[in-house]
């Protein structure tokens, strides 16, 4: 069973992908961690690290493109109280529950969002679809979300295109498409990567807003240390498919344990800190050791 206060708990998790060449490739090993409810946990790490694989399975989203879910479990609380496992949970019942209890925004909006509808019915069709709700009324719950995630002119914004909004538009009605049906966990994949940091700044700004104003989790993917000193309460460090470190983002910042958590931490920029040096410092790099040391910096 859950902690009361506990909205989901991957334990054990492991995912492989099928390899005509070779045996399967391992890409996600024996991964745990939870999410509190109201609490925003930051998985972070380099291109490649298993952070977006770690998310996807969690939607049970990767068994889509080859992937398998060869251990562990996936344990979320609904609503309703009800805990239940993912893993075990026939598709079906998980196409239920996306969107209506767990909900994902991903990197690029413009990809994600179908060019042919309109704003308005992209939202609607969330609503109707998890609820029982007539046209009228899933509009009346889009134009009312579109307000919630500070999108202006709302009742203009309905009818329009996605091409017809900005990046940063795009993207708050994808959080809006999400926050529809006022899921109990929401995971952000990379959400601000493509957008400027002026934009960036505002949907991290929504975003701490919209779990003040609704109470919901977030599962935050990035590789931006950045942003996650600006949005996380706790991190989980990625390396190569396994969680190297876990802790609040207060000690994550004061006192990394891990190489490469300092690693990534220093690889945030810092003004003035190449004031007394003649010319840029190659990062060092970093090589994952299993064997010996799991992470030797290289100078």
């Amino acid at each position: 069973m859950l902690p009361d206060d506990v909205i989901l708990a991957v334990e054990d998790l492991e995912v492989s992908f099928a390899n005509q060449a070779q045996k399967p490739l391992r890409a996600v090993r024996g991964v745990s961690f939870n999410i509190a409810r109201g609490e925003t946990l930051a998985l972070v790490g380099e291109s490649g690290s298993g952070k977006s694989v770690t998310a996807m399975t969690v939607m049970r989203l990767t068994e889509h493109d080859g992937a398998r879910i060869t251990a562990g479990r996936i344990m979320m609380r609904l609503k309703n109280g009800q805990v239940i496992d993912l893993v075990k949970l026939p598709e079906k019942h998980v196409e239920k529950l996306r969107g209506s209890e767990i909900s994902i925004v991903f990197q690029d909006p413009m990809s994600s969002l179908n060019p042919v509808f309109t704003v308005g019915d992209q939202i609607a069709e969330a609503v109707t679809h998890h609820q029982n709700k007539t046209k009228s009324e899933a509009r009346a719950i889009a134009l009312n979300v579109l307000k919630l995630v500070r999108v202006p002119d709302a009742i203009r914004r309905l009818d329009q295109y996605p091409h017809q909004l900005s990046g940063g538009m795009r993207q708050r009605v994808m959080i809006a498409i999400a926050l529809a049906c006022r899921p109990s966990l929401m995971i952000l994949d990379e959400p601000t990567t493509a957008l400027d940091v002026t934009i960036q700044a505002q949907i991290l700004d929504l975003v701490r807003a919209l779990q003040t104003e609704i109470g919901m989790s977030v599962l935050f993917i990035t590789h931006d240390m950045g942003v996650v000193a600006e949005i996380a309460d706790r991190v989980c460090v990625m390396l190569k498919g396994e969680i190297v470190e876990t802790n609040s983002v207060h000690e994550i910042f004061s006192n990394p344990k891990h190489a490469y958590t300092r690693a990534l931490i220093s690889a945030v920029p810092r003004l003035g800190s190449m004031a007394d040096r003649d010319a840029p410092e190659k990062f060092p790099l970093v090589v994952y050791e299993p064997a010996r040391s799991p992470v030797k910096e290289i100078g």
